[in-house]
């Protein structure tokens, strides 16, 4: 039995038009545009637009719009050309960025004394959509490296991250119930790293090295009632009051490394370009990553305590919510995710 989809009459109309402009009226616009102006989109984006996320967010754009016009001829020697030229230019390798720029002024017409700054202004705009797809697959090749306990320089970083976190106890064995003490579920950390792998280890260490006191801060509101449990006084006999406290606490480690996934996520789906794009004047690194990755932590950290769940059974929940949180944020054009520590820290 043959089924057929129908789509409600704007979603029907949003896609015919979507289809059309693609097609054919992007082209045409452009084409009268330039001829009034005497500019390529291009060049019209990176006069019309500052440095950052808008400006490298529309290159990159026009670039695979471009990509996908040109793709329709493939007969035509020129737009064969052009083609490769385009098709290369969100991938260029970083010393071949200067000849890619070169290569589009050429088939674009773009002439370096008429435009002295095109030429800088798409550099860094190659720079940082090329970097961005790098950086995830940098990401990505080390999500998929496992934590191999036979591997010395895995077990140094797991040591590495007890001794920024707890440097005044001594771990008595490498496997140990004293693992709990900084989130992990059980004796033996490696099986909580299945899913992320080394990043989730590499993300918790660099989080610890480098914000040492806030990643202390925060385990330490992890584990501790005092800091981090509401309390409420019930009168029960004359003389005696009971301290009732509503468990809120989290695992710091386990919860670390779902943050972890929380923002190889938002790299995979595009969602930190306007970060990076914001952030970054050129490649960005997997140190921006990690930076991001702090963020995260520490902005949950307020975010549920805040928050004040009644059970760790609404982490999910509240996670969710805060990954909400997190997206909108980024669809500001001019965010810029970084750790912004209260006046008494």
């Amino acid at each position: 039995m043959v089924t057929f989809h129908t789509f409600p009459p704007f979603q029907m109309f949003t896609y015919i038009w979507q289809y059309l402009y693609t097609s054919f009226l992007r082209f045409w616009l452009k084409w009268f545009i330039r001829q009034i102006t005497g500019k390529c989109e291009l060049q019209r984006i990176c006069d019309g637009y500052d440095q950052g996320a808008t400006r490298t967010l529309k290159t990159e754009y026009s670039l695979e719009a471009s990509k996908s016009q040109v793709r329709k001829a493939p007969s035509d020697p020129l737009h064969s050309l052009l083609s490769q030229v385009l098709r290369s230019a969100v991938t260029v390798e970083e010393d071949e960025v200067e000849k890619c720029v070169k290569d589009i002024m050429k088939e674009k017409n773009v002439s370096a004394q008429k435009d002295p700054k095109f030429k800088m202004n798409l550099h860094v705009c190659l720079l940082q959509i090329s970097g961005y797809k790098k950086l995830y697959v940098a990401v990505e090749d080390l999500r998929k490296q496992t934590f191999n306990s036979e591997m010395k320089e895995h077990e140094n970083m797991l040591l590495k991250l007890w001794n920024l976190l707890m440097p005044t106890v001594r771990l008595e064995s490498r496997v140990t119930k004293q693992w709990g003490d900084i989130g992990f579920q059980g004796d033996d950390p490696k099986t909580d790293f299945r899913g992320m792998g080394m990043l989730g280890l590499s993300n918790l260490v660099f989080f610890s090295e480098n914000h040492t006191e806030v990643a202390r801060q925060v385990l330490s509101h992890s584990n501790h009632p005092k800091l981090g449990l509401k309390t409420e006084f019930r009168l029960i006999l004359p003389s005696t009051f009971f301290c009732l406290f509503s468990v809120i606490l989290y695992s710091y480690a386990i919860v670390g490394i779902n943050l972890t996934e929380m923002a190889y996520s938002l790299l995979k789906s595009g969602a930190l370009k306007t970060h990076f794009y914001n952030v970054v004047s050129g490649n960005p690194q997997m140190e921006h990553f990690h930076q991001v990755y702090c963020y995260l932590v520490y902005e949950f950290d307020k975010f549920w305590f805040k928050e004040e769940p009644q059970s760790i059974m609404e982490f999910n929940h509240y996670r969710e919510k805060f990954h909400e949180k997190v997206k909108r944020l980024l669809l500001e054009p001019d965010v810029a995710l970084s750790i912004t520590l209260d006046a008494k820290q």
